[in-house]
């Protein structure tokens, strides 16, 4: 009885810290939204970052939820940006953008609401994941790796392609896509896929895609259809990286092939393991450091003059080595990541904040027995 009385307050509580929190944060994109012109840089910082959210819990999803490693990543963004700029793309000004070969008559008038065609992408996306599953799927580890890059590199290789230039406008790329009307429409569509995606871990399937990571022999001799539940979890997650390379087309509003290299998705495995693999709050956050953390680092990549003299380290390229020590240091506190596998809780912060205090105290209490003896 003690028990489920002491749970009960602790649920309410939490619930009305949530809903603050959101409410502070529905108040700040307000505050931003209002004043875009005084504040487009913090704008675009936040738009990417919920962009980076939702391919790490896709990615996540696939790689801390299910155990299968892939890195194909940049391969659907790119499908699910090509299809968002393709069809949204006004059809007056498309001449303008293919102005080298023109465009196909298939899609020429062929133009699409922003949902239909964020949708569309993801589709597409889940669609070539269904089928190049069935050979991949069987692989194991380091090699289900190798075989997703590389297939990321076909697709790559393939937008750019002369064959394809009447489509994708080849190696040129595209342009004048219509960028997003408010802060809050990345926020809401980033904010209804994460949450799909938490609802699906905490299903029937997320436990099944679990016990796959786990052991995946235990797995199948307690019927799990090990086959099934993979292909299931690859087209899933390669559907929300379609949404998320849609909503990349539309926040840079100009795209090519060179933007979906693989150092993309290498920089969406950083997020996931910063932020902890096999934690979806710890990709939120582990997206919002990286992107955060490369920009507010540029002031080292212009030149520093202190007395007249030109430091010699401020220089163009500078920020990325200042951002890589740090992630370093990030790594070997925490080696598991920032949240490791546990996900975020108002319980879990005020356990920690009351423990701060102490071990600053233990610290102290170290270094002067240290000193002492």
């Amino acid at each position: 009885m003690k028990n489920t009385q002491t749970v009960a307050p602790n649920k309410k509580r939490s619930m009305v810290l949530s809903l603050i929190a959101v409410i502070v944060i529905a108040a700040i994109l307000f505050y931003l939204d209002k004043n875009s012109a005084k504040h487009n840089y913090a704008i675009s910082i936040i738009e990417r970052s919920l962009i980076y959210a939702v391919v790490a819990v896709a990615m996540n999803l696939l790689t801390g939820f299910t155990g299968l490693f892939s890195l194909g990543q940049a391969g659907f963004m790119a499908i699910g940006a090509y299809t968002v700029a393709i069809f949204t793309i006004p059809v007056e000004i498309r001449p303008n953008v293919y102005y080298m070969n023109g465009i196909s008559d298939a899609v020429a008038n062929l133009q699409l609401p922003f949902p239909a065609a964020l949708i569309l992408g993801g589709l597409f996306a889940a669609l070539l994941a269904a089928l190049i599953g069935i050979p991949v799927l069987r692989l194991k580890s380091d090699y289900l790796a190798i075989a997703t890059l590389g297939i990321s590199e076909i697709i790559r290789a393939l937008i750019a392609a002369p064959q394809m230039d009447r489509i994708t406008n080849g190696s040129y790329g595209l342009k004048s896509i219509p960028g997003f009307s408010s802060i809050f429409t990345p926020a809401i569509i980033s904010a209804i896929c994460i949450g799909i995606m938490v609802l699906l871990i905490n299903s029937s399937y997320g436990r099944a895609f679990k016990a796959i990571r786990e052991n995946d022999i235990a797995a199948e001799a307690m019927g799990i259809n090990l086959f099934k539940h993979k292909e299931m979890a690859f087209i899933i997650s390669s559907f929300f990286t379609g949404i998320a390379g849609g909503l990349l087309a539309v926040f840079m509003r100009s795209i090519d092939a060179k933007t979906f290299q693989v150092t993309l998705t290498y920089n969406i495995l950083l997020m996931v393991v910063i932020g902890g693999i096999g934690s979806v709050t710890g990709s939120v956050i582990g997206a919002f450091l990286v992107n955060c953390g490369q920009e507010w680092l540029r002031f080292f990549d212009e030149p520093l003059v202190i007395a007249g003299v030109q430091i010699p380290l401020f220089r163009t390229g500078f920020r990325m080595v200042i951002f890589s020590i740090l992630l370093m240091v990030v790594v070997l506190f925490y080696r598991r990541g920032i949240m490791g596998n546990n996900e975020f809780s108002w319980d879990g912060l005020g356990r920690l904040i009351k423990g701060l205090p102490g071990r600053f105290t233990r610290k102290k209490a170290a270094k002067k027995t240290g000193g002492e003896n």
